[in-house]
């Protein structure tokens, strides 16, 4: 088994990647792993006969969009525009504004490959711009020279959350739209070979969903610069929950990456940190251990605390939050120390504190000459999902 891996080695993050390399040529855990449903966030597994639904996971094609503006930092009335992004972008399933949305993606959604996908076009649409919950966002930044960025995190919604769970279905033999238990942490990886049947259905789906993540992080960062009345100067954007097919060492292979983002010499890339911590845009090095590698890098710093653990255990009784147990982080102290700091926070909640992820300053120090960092970002606003948001498509 070839094995690269970066940092200190969570032990169970590496049992996980372990079974899913069985049938694969090569695979990396980047140093902010931690485990994850059957495949590690963090890791990344080059099969060279088979793709992995499991590995892409349930939130397929999540990723990262960052803008550059042509706004200066210092010239923006920061917390009125975080007031309308929480006012005009939905956080959750809903979406506040009722003005309905076209986009060309839709389009091929109706005339789909894998035609079960053609039926969820009524949901697609429904939720495109929308943004979720969990650690999904939209951030203001600032950058070394008091430049403007924009910053958002969140993947397909429930369009490939519905067609994740739908392909792992039939992976057990059931129907695609049959309701299957997900299985274990530790459960081996879902594989199909990519020249069945199956393998094809789902590679076609899976870039679908990509098509879709894509234009829901453009049509958010889009919202943004019309609140700001700014333009764009230049924008990174990456998906960190997907499959490419590449060649590395002379062989081509299929590279699952899950919380893993593609970094080839001169690739860039936006790693957010925290709510309360810089985050940056980085750029692939040529190297020996970047090619060990498969090229890819950190999608964030990794979580070194569950959100059991941060928030406490929830339980929910006609769609309100009742908490059963307190959780580790002190959330009214985490927002008096944002607050200041000077950043704008809008909702969030304890599973999100800075003290769940690790440093990602220590993150990247990890992957040494595999990545150089071009922008360093200041976070100015952040907005999430608040606590009370019930969202079943949060990761």
């Amino acid at each position: 088994m070839n094995l690269k891996t970066f940092g200190p080695v969570d032990q169970r993050a590496r049992d996980q990647i372990e079974r899913c390399s069985i049938d694969a040529s090569r695979s990396v855990l980047c140093a902010d792993h931690h485990p994850g449903y059957s495949q590690p966030i963090g890791g990344a597994v080059g099969y060279t006969d088979h793709i992995s639904p499991s590995g892409v996971g349930y939130d397929i094609a999540c990723g990262n969009k960052a803008v550059m503006t042509d706004a200066m930092a210092d010239d923006v009335d920061i917390a009125r525009v975080m007031d309308d992004i929480v006012r005009l972008i939905g956080f959750g399933v809903g979406r506040p504004n009722p003005d309905p949305v076209d986009h060309p993606v839709f389009d091929n959604i109706l005339k789909a490959e894998f035609r079960p996908q053609r039926h969820m076009i009524q949901m697609a649409k429904n939720q495109l711009g929308t943004v979720g919950s969990g650690n999904h966002y939209v951030d203001l930044f600032a950058d070394q020279q008091g430049r403007l960025w924009i910053g958002v995190h969140f993947g397909s919604r429930g369009f490939g959350h519905r067609t994740a769970s739908g392909f792992l279905a039939l992976a057990k033999g059931r129907q695609f739209d049959d309701k299957v238990p997900e299985g274990e942490m530790d459960s081996p990886p879902v594989l199909f070979r990519v020249d069945s049947q199956l393998g094809q259905d789902y590679l076609a789906a899976m870039h679908l969903a990509g098509e879709y993540a894509y234009a829901g992080r453009d049509m958010v960062c889009e919202k943004v610069l019309q609140i700001l009345g700014a333009k764009e100067l230049t924008s990174v954007h990456n998906h960190h929950n997907f499959a490419w097919r590449e060649n590395h060492f002379g062989q081509d292979m299929w590279v699952v990456r899950k919380g893993c983002t593609p970094a080839f010499p001169g690739q860039r890339g936006f790693v957010g940190a925290n709510m309360g911590s810089v985050s940056v845009i980085l750029e692939g090095v040529d190297s020996e251990s970047s090619r060990e590698s498969l090229y890819s890098t950190v999608h964030g710093a990794g979580r070194v605390m569950s959100r059991t653990q941060a928030a406490g255990k929830m339980r929910w009784v006609k769609g309100r939050p009742q908490r059963i147990s307190q959780g580790k982080v002190d959330w009214e102290a985490v927002k008096a120390r944002i607050a200041d700091k000077g950043i704008e926070l809008r909702g969030a909640g304890a599973d999100e504190a800075p003290e769940v992820y690790k440093s990602l300053d220590e993150v990247l120090g990890y992957h040494g000459d595999t990545i150089k960092i071009i922008h360093r970002l200041k976070p100015l606003g952040v907005a999430m999902a608040g606590e009370d948001i019930v969202d079943p498509y949060k990761d």
